[in-house]
C-alpha cells in the first residue's frame, strides 16, 4: 500500500521546515527615516551580503539560505535591466519586483519537495516618505506591504518587538542606525554588535 500525506499535511510540513531554516539565521531589520530607508543586517561575513541595490531606487535585503536567496537577487537584477532597457527605467518598481519574486517563490513551495528557506524585502525609496515602498516576502509567496520597519530572520519577534517600542516617524539617520543595532542585539542578551559584525546600506532619497 502506497503511503499517502494529505496535501494539507504536505505544505505544513514544508511551511515548518521553511520557518526552521529562516529561524536559524541572524537577522536583518529596514527602517524608514527621514530622508531616506536604512538596512541594516547582523552579518560578520565580508564576502556573503544579505543587502543589495538591485536598480536605481530599489534595494534588496534576505535572510536564509545565501545560495538561494542570492539566486532570487541575481534574477531581479536581469528583470529590471531587461524591463528598464526595453521600456523606460521609470517602470521598474519595487511593486513589479515584488510581484516576480511572489510568484517565484510560490510557484517553488508548491510544486518542489523542498521550498526555499529565504524571506525578503523589496524596498524603493521615494520622494516623499508617504511614497517609500517596502514589500515583505515569505519564502511561499506571500507578500506584505509595510511601513515604518521590518525585521525578519533570526528572533525576529525579540527584534520586532524593539523596534515596535522605540520607532517613529522621522528619526534622522543616526537614530535610526542606532535603533536598529539596539533590535538587532535583542536577538542575544550577552551580544554586543561591533562595526565589524554589521552589514549596513541606504536608499537616500
Amino acid at each position: 500500500m502506497p503511503f499517502y500525506v494529505s496535501p494539507e499535511q504536505q505544505m505544513k510540513d514544508k511551511a515548518d521546515y521553511a520557518r526552521k531554516g529562516i529561524a536559524r539565521g541572524r537577522s536583518v531589520v529596514v527602517l524608514q527615516y527621514d530622508d531616506g530607508i536604512l538596512f541594516v543586517a547582523d552579518n560578520p561575513s565580508r564576502a556573503l551580503h544579505k543587502i543589495s541595490e538591485i536598480y536605481d531606487r530599489i534595494a534588496f535585503a534576505a535572510v536564509g539560505k545565501y545560495n538561494e536567496f542570492e539566486n532570487l537577487r541575481l534574477g531581479g537584477v536581469r528583470y529590471a535591466d531587461v524591463n528598464g532597457y526595453q521600456y523606460d527605467r521609470r517602470d521598474v518598481t519595487a511593486r513589479g519586483l515584488a510581484n516576480v519574486y511572489a510568484q517565484s517563490l510560490g510557484t517553488i513551495f508548491t510544486e518542489t519537495n523542498k521550498p526555499y528557506e529565504v524571506e525578503l524585502v523589496v524596498a524603493e525609496v521615494g520622494d516623499s516618505a508617504e511614497t517609500d515602498q517596502i514589500y515583505r516576502l515569505t519564502f511561499d509567496g506571500s507578500v506584505a506591504d509595510e511601513h515604518g520597519y521590518v525585521a525578519m530572520g533570526g528572533q525576529a519577534d525579540s527584534v520586532a518587538q524593539v523596534l515596535k517600542e522605540h520607532y517613529r516617524e522621522g528619526m534622522p539617520l543616526s537614530e535610526a542606525l542606532r535603533l536598529g543595532v539596539r533590535a538587532l542585539e535583542a536577538q542575544d542578551s550577552d551580544r554586543h554588535l561591533e562595526a565589524k559584525s554589521l552589514e549596513v546600506a541606504v536608499l537616500d532619497r
